[in-house]
């Protein structure tokens, strides 16, 4: 089991000004960031990123979201990192989420759901190696 995850502040939460308090979350989950940045992903990168859902109806629509405005990147360390993020950031659809989580307080629609989350201990190390160089993990 890794001790990592891998997650994105996506560009709705960015664009509602939720970062302090999703990372607030975070934080008082008992995460440690081992890795941050404000960055925006082109087109071609968020087609690389979500390559595995590209058969699925909604890509192009993810795709055109995610690259339509700034994220926040970011690699976090916990025991048990994949699957207690996976608690904190709450189901896929807002409205099905738990009271508490981040995605029933912060996210939009199931389509702007505020982060992502790795869904395994090897998604986490992709995800995280394909946003950032090993001089930028602490």
């Amino acid at each position: 089991m890794s001790h990592i995850t891998f997650t994105m502040l996506k560009p709705d939460a960015v664009a509602d000004g939720h970062i302090g308090a999703i990372l607030g979350k975070i934080s008082g989950a008992g995460f440690k960031i081992k890795a941050m940045k404000l960055t925006q992903l082109t087109v071609a990168d968020a087609q690389k990123f979500y390559e595995v859902h590209q058969e699925r109806p909604f890509y192009g629509e993810l795709v055109d979201f995610m690259s339509s405005g700034p994220i926040v990147a970011a690699i976090l360390e916990k025991e048990n990192a994949v699957e207690d993020f996976r608690t904190l950031i709450g189901s896929t659809n807002p409205a099905d989420a738990a009271e508490g989580t981040i995605r029933k307080e912060f996210a939009r629609s199931l389509g702007e759901n505020a982060v992502h989350g790795s869904d395994s201990d090897e998604n986490a190390l992709i995800e995280a190696q394909f946003h950032f160089s090993g001089r930028e993990i602490f």
